[in-house]
């Protein structure tokens, strides 16, 4: 286990024993810190939930709750803002998020930020809300407004392209193949070389089982939800619908 995996495990535990006596969060965690909350709170006792301020949300907080509280999303502290900006000036992601750091902002402080035309919707920890609501007017040259909440959908986090196909099981060899490409013998490769993750995780074994929702990454290739099994066919083939990652 390597030394940032050693401190998070550290702090999830911690979490763990304060959660005894009150609610405790931790976070915003990114999709790989999560995967590996969610299997190390296996072995923890208690009770926990994974939210990131809506439904879909990639970094979330990780809340620890006492015997005495029911868990629940509203619970959570966290904030949504939503910055108006003149549909013209074209800001992204990455100018929202390098504003952010300029001020010396942490990123476990941000989750999603959902950019659209002329509004982008960020998800933050509670208590840093009023700092940003005060303190920022701009992001990089662009002058923006922020409000508190957000009004109609949220903006989409990311664009999808639909795959479907035709593989002889749920291994991962086969799905691999199917999403790269390739022949299996040739994905068998790749997954022998650590080049493919499921669920944030790296996975060396050929014959893992997938199940939906799972979410895998090649290197290379992209990164990919299975959305669902579909029925045999005629030939006991297995139908297979998965999104890749725009």
């Amino acid at each position: 286990m390597g030394g940032e995996r050693e401190l998070l495990l550290a702090k999830l535990r911690d979490a763990v024993r304060t959660a005894w006596r009150r609610p405790c969060f931790l976070g915003f965690l990114d999709e790989s810190q999560a995967a590996f909350c969610r299997e190390a709170l296996r072995r923890e006792p208690g009770e926990y939930l994974l939210w990131g301020g809506y439904e879909g949300a990639e970094r979330v907080m990780a809340g620890f709750f006492p015997d005495y509280m029911e868990p629940a999303y509203e619970d959570f502290p966290i904030s949504a803002l939503t910055f108006i900006y003149r549909p013209g000036d074209k800001l992204s992601h990455r100018d929202f998020l390098g504003s952010f750091m300029g001020l010396g902002i942490e990123r476990s402080v941000i989750g999603d930020l959902l950019v659209e035309e002329g509004r982008t919707v960020a998800f933050v920890r509670r208590e840093m809300e009023r700092y940003f609501l005060e303190s920022l007017r701009k992001i990089g040259r662009t002058g923006v407004r922020i409000t508190a909440g957000y009004q109609g959908p949220l903006p989409v986090l990311r664009e999808y392209k639909d795959i479907s196909g035709v593989i002889a099981s749920d291994r991962l060899d086969c799905l691999a193949a199917l999403l790269c490409r390739t022949s299996r013998e040739k994905a068998a490769r790749l997954i022998a070389s650590g080049a493919v993750l499921v669920n944030h995780q790296e996975v060396l074994s050929v014959d893992r089982r997938l199940e939906e929702r799972d979410i895998i990454s090649v290197r290379g290739h992209g990164k990919f939800i299975l959305d669902s099994f579909g029925p045999l066919t005629g030939k006991g083939r297995l139908t297979v619908k998965c999104r890749k990652y725009q």
